[in-house]
């Protein structure tokens, strides 16, 4: 569905209701069904052993709150939070659109010049940015950048939802100013020495291009010219760093197939990502399961994947917009803690790197879309609030990690067998 990201004014947009699938009554027949080891029962995924998870398997989506203008949540002390809770990742929404809202220093106002840096004669504002990164690295907590939204001088409009580029060429410029700051050899990290370095070495180009509120329809051929414009840049300025496609959802097994059709694409990603709901916690492993069969009948067997959002809002009676995956605050916490051991074990077979969760805390006005009521935390009033699916979520993931509990950053973990 959507990457919140309140990050910038541009974003707070109404959310678009897109089709929502059903993985219980869809397949693709006996392998798929088999391959996946879903069962009689409501979709049971049978459980196996499984080791530790890598570093960075388990994330959240960060947006909502944590960045609004007004908000009275400190990021930074969240991210503090965040490492005792388990996580080991934050997906954000980068701002194109925010950072880059003047073409030329022509049209910057004097009043807002100094917010700007000079990067090969482009004004960009990294604050917003360099405020995500600084507080992520001083907790080893990587980042996942999803760079989207395009300024109203490069945009082409999209009557359905989030405007696209018009060239390719500046969102490519404005990677290459990210990678300019947050790489291996970034800016940042020079401005910045008392910041452990942490380079960011994924970039994700767009989100859910699949959908009318995000690209306009049929999105494949334009989205692959961005992705190819995109992975130059990226490989240029970074060769080590990985380019992840836009996250795919709803029917993604189908999209992905669109994708792979147009002549060399399957070259220029290196991480499939998918943003799968569903009712069942164990259909979340049959929809990586239909993702991963498509990936590998096109080829891309050894192609990782990602899981960018998953989620249950616990929004049942307290908001007039609905899914049917909604459920209630009980009903979320045992969502997430049915789905968090089964994503461990199976993310060999899936090709599975990582997951996040949406989202770390959403914003629980009364009446306001499904969607706000996702976060392991919610805010209320100005008041932030612990749900039960946060205590939840905390159990699974260090079960995961086999930590009993974590330290002072992402990196460390007090063994769950320690006697300490």
């Amino acid at each position: 569905m959507l990457l919140r990201a309140r990050t910038f004014a541009d974003c707070c947009r109404p959310r678009v209701l897109g089709l929502l699938v059903s993985l219980v009554a869809v397949g693709f027949g006996a392998g798929a069904g088999a391959r996946a080891a879903v069962g009689a029962g409501h979709g049971q995924v049978r459980s196996t052993a499984a080791a530790a998870v890598p570093q960075g398997f388990v994330g959240v989506d960060a947006d909502g709150p944590l960045f609004g203008p007004d908000s009275p949540v400190d990021f930074a002390s969240q991210v503090t939070t965040m490492v005792a809770d388990g996580v080991q990742s934050v997906r954000a929404a980068f701002s194109w659109s925010a950072a880059e809202p003047y073409q030329s220093w022509a049209d910057v106002p004097a009043s807002q010049m100094s917010q700007f840096s000079n990067v090969d004669g482009q004004p960009i504002d990294f604050s917003v940015t360099d405020m995500i990164v600084a507080a992520t690295a001083r907790r080893r907590i990587s980042v996942l950048p999803t760079v989207l939204y395009a300024p109203s001088w490069d945009a082409l409009t999209n009557p359905n939802g989030v405007a696209t580029p018009k060239r390719n060429g500046p969102y490519a410029a404005y990677l290459t100013a990210l990678i300019g700051r947050y790489g291996p050899n970034g800016s940042f990290w020079i401005e910045n020495p008392g910041i452990p370095k942490l380079p960011i070495r994924s970039w994700q180009i767009w989100n859910e291009p699949n959908i009318a509120y995000y690209w306009s329809q049929p999105f494949a051929a334009g989205y692959v010219s961005l992705l190819r414009a995109a992975h130059a840049a990226v490989k240029r300025a970074d060769p080590g760093a990985q380019v992840v496609l836009g996250a795919l959802t709803n029917l993604a097994w189908k999209a992905i197939g669109q994708i792979y059709r147009v002549r060399g694409a399957r070259e220029l990603f290196d991480i499939a990502a998918v943003n799968g709901f569903t009712l069942e916690p164990a259909n979340v492993i049959l929809y990586l399961r239909f993702m991963r069969d498509a990936m590998d009948r096109f080829g891309d067997r050894r192609k990782p994947l990602l899981a960018t959002e998953i989620s249950w809002p616990s929004a049942k009676g307290q908001t007039s917009s609905h899914y049917d995956f909604d459920t209630t605050e009980a009903g979320q916490a045992r969502d997430i803690a049915a789905v968090l051991p089964l994503l461990g074990e199976q993310r060999t077979s899936l090709g599975l790197i990582g997951f996040y969760y949406y989202t770390w805390m959403g914003e629980e006005s009364p009446g306001t879309q499904a969607f706000n009521f996702s976060g392991l935390l919610g805010l209320h009033n100005g008041k932030v609030t612990v749900k039960p699916a946060l205590a939840a979520f905390r159990s699974g993931v260090l079960a995961l990690e086999r930590c009993k509990r974590k330290g002072a950053v992402a990196t460390s973990c007090i063994p769950s067998r320690s006697r300490r």
